[in-house]
């Protein structure tokens, strides 16, 4: 069995049991959107791909992020979504990704309500990135996102929200991973605590 496979394994036993936790804001009405957590094995190792977002785009331009988007109305569930998204921005067809589950929801600040959900991308895919949604794509080893000496936080005031909160970030060489990626990225990691998979990647607690 190899790396990924062993944590996949062990993330799909977790999420099995896990009830994905649901956004609550009263008085604030969400846009629904869904994104991809794409797995996939490199040089006998676990990562996760993430997009870079074209400079042109209105909304986050040159953020790293996951494969996401808002629910179209022919979307049939917040997976579909996920999917759907993922196949037009990379060319990853729903047949290619093993889907392990679905993780906690979380709001953002630009009034969306995220779906993240967990899956592994078949060997030997070939991405074909849509150049007007990705500029790039990243490809980062599990074991460097769970490295707790690149993670940090910061209180960034939310005029939505008239108050201030917490926002993740993750530095990995000069890519800033930040924001609802990095928090799902955190919660993530902490619903893995005391998986053997998990643990072996990370060289301390969280």
């Amino acid at each position: 069995m190899t790396a990924l496979e062993a944590l996949a394994a062990a993330w799909r036993e977790r999420l099995a049991s896990h009830a994905p936790r649901a956004v609550h804001l009263p008085g604030f009405e969400l846009k629904a959107s869904s994104v991809l957590m794409p797995l996939v094995e490199e040089a006998g190792e676990p990562h996760f791909l993430f997009t870079r977002r074209p400079l042109h785009l209105r909304s986050h331009p040159g953020q790293i992020s996951f494969p996401g988007g808002g629910q179209d109305a022919a979307d049939e569930t917040p997976l579909h979504t996920a999917l759907r998204e993922a196949e037009e921005e990379l060319g990853v067809p729903a047949s290619a990704v093993e889907v392990l589950g679905q993780l906690d929801e979380l709001p953002t600040p630009s009034g969306y309500r995220v779906r993240p959900f967990l899956g592994v991308l078949r060997p030997g895919l070939v991405l074909r990135p849509n150049a007007e949604e990705v500029a790039e794509v990243l490809r980062v080893p599990v074991r460097v996102l769970v490295d707790p000496a690149r993670r940090r936080t910061e209180l960034h005031e939310v005029p939505q929200l008239g108050r201030q909160v917490e926002v993740d970030y993750l530095d990995v060489g000069e890519t800033v991973i930040w924001g609802a990626t990095a928090r799902i990225l955190r919660n993530l990691f902490e619903l893995s605590a005391g998986l053997p998979a998990f643990e072996a990647l990370r060289p301390e607690a969280w």
